[in-house]
């Protein structure tokens, strides 16, 4: 493993780590004011939510509610605490993108050395740092929500199409595209927010391919 590929794995699960554990010490206690009691009860009890449903993030709540262990005082701690850890999982993406993003900006046509591995993992850290403690995205990774998890397939679609980008011209690449369409897949069960991702995917697949 080089040196940049080394520093961008342990910067961004470092960058990650700090926002679970922002996310866990301001974590809501019980029920926010608006759809989140509605989410947490009907995933404790794996009941039938608003339309157009959440059947995989109910099924995960009820899983995350397990941990509990029977303290119904506690179900909502912990299904809130699933939004602070697929918001981690966010930033972790988020910082992944930059940094590939930046990286081909900086240094693309080979691996990035010394100040250049500084710039562009500088630049990955303040944006997922700024995201990470943006009003909008802090609030819904506190508490039980929809729009944590599907912030967080959101970002693992669109990392998930760069790491495509990087490997297309190799053999099974198409590997990726299956994977990109299981997650949206996924994502549906989640919030429909995640289809707004399929445009960015299909420019990503249209520039790479032709001119």
């Amino acid at each position: 493993m080089n040196t940049y590929k080394k520093y961008n794995n342990i910067l961004g699960w470092a960058t990650a780590l700090a926002a679970f554990i922002v996310y866990l010490l301001t974590l809501e206690p019980t029920a926010s004011w608006w759809d989140c009691g509605e989410y947490i009860a009907t995933a404790y009890k794996l009941q039938v939510g608003h339309p157009p449903g959440a059947p995989l993030f109910q099924l995960l709540g009820r899983f995350f509610s397990l941990f509990a262990f029977g303290d119904t005082s506690k179900v909502a701690m912990m299904v809130n605490a699933m939004s602070a850890m697929t918001s981690a999982f966010t930033i972790l993406f988020l910082f992944w993108s930059i940094s590939h993003l930046a990286r081909k900006i900086i240094s693309p046509d080979e691996s990035p050395r010394g100040n250049n591995i500084i710039i562009i993992l500088g630049s990955a850290l303040v944006g997922a740092l700024a995201y990470t403690f943006s009003d909008s995205f802090w609030f819904s990774a506190v508490e039980g929500e929809v729009y944590a998890m599907s912030s967080f397939f959101t970002a693992i679609v669109f990392w998930a199409m760069l790491k495509w980008e990087q490997k297309a011209d190799e053999p099974h690449s198409e590997k990726w595209i299956i994977l990109i369409a299981y997650l949206v897949g996924l994502s549906i069960g989640v919030h429909l927010l995640n289809l707004l991702a399929i445009p960015a995917v299909a420019m990503i697949y249209y520039y790479k391919k032709y001119k």
